[in-house]
């Protein structure tokens, strides 16, 4: 009998090793993700929306892409949905689009997003940033030569990554006390000078109900994302939110 049974059992043994070689190659394999853009078209967030959906799609993702917040009151969508990635600058929403959006993260499902695509969303909607745990609300100077500070390099979603500079728009940013802050930046004050010296995060994560919340104020346009730190971190940051294991 044992001579029987022991190939069936290293077989089942080497199969489960496969299984878990391949879940952490693609942590994201078989995760339903909905990309949900749109807003102010100088955020370019259909491109936004297109270039991580592709990256998506090689972790094995599941993609459903949308340019329209209704989505958000499909009930066979959602109840299927891990994670949302929301790219919409400004704009306005409806009550009940809103409210089935907190529903979902509160469950469980995961948000993530990025710059002016989930820091600068639903400008009048209170609840929204409260989920968010931010808003931006200006960038002085414009698009500016700045330097983000990794805090938190034990993180999974920052493990290697070192400071780095950048000339893109820093965002000042109104802040949730209970945001996990990740990466900040400092002010110079050469554009208004009463902020010099005022670290603002970058970078954060937080909880909202069974949610997983990630942000990052950076990404103003495609060339941000073609700085190595900027793409690492925003990648990384949809994994966790996705409650996927990191590798």
């Amino acid at each position: 009998m044992k001579i029987l049974f022991q190939p069936i059992i290293v077989s089942i043994f080497l199969f489960t090793i496969f299984l878990n070689a391949q879940n952490d190659t693609f942590p994201l394999e078989n995760k339903n993700v909905l990309i949900v853009y749109g807003g102010w078209e100088g955020h370019q967030p259909e491109v936004f929306a297109t270039k991580i959906a592709s990256w998506l799609k090689g972790q094995k993702a599941i993609v459903t892409i949308s340019d329209s917040t209704q989505i958000y009151l499909d009930k066979t969508v959602m109840s299927k949905v891990d994670l949302i990635i929301q790219h919409i600058t400004m704009s306005k929403i409806q009550a009940n689009e809103s409210k089935a959006l907190e529903n979902a993260i509160s469950r469980g499902v995961g948000l993530a997003g990025c710059h002016g695509g989930l820091g600068d969303t639903f400008r009048e909607n209170t609840e929204y940033q409260y989920m968010v745990g931010g808003q931006f609300v200006k960038h002085p100077g414009g698009q500016v030569d700045y330097t983000v500070k990794i805090i938190a390099q034990e993180n999974p979603i920052l493990k290697g990554v070192n400071d780095f500079s950048l000339h893109s728009e820093q965002y000042y940013m109104h802040v949730d006390p209970a945001i996990n802050i990740l990466a900040t930046t400092r002010f110079s004050g050469d554009h208004d000078s009463w902020i010099e010296g005022v670290e603002v995060p970058v970078v954060w994560t937080k909880s909202f109900g069974k949610g997983r919340v990630f942000y990052s104020s950076l990404g103003h346009n495609k060339e941000d994302f073609e700085i190595p730190e900027v793409w690492e971190i925003m990648v990384r940051g949809v994994t966790w939110a996705a409650g996927s294991k990191m590798n």
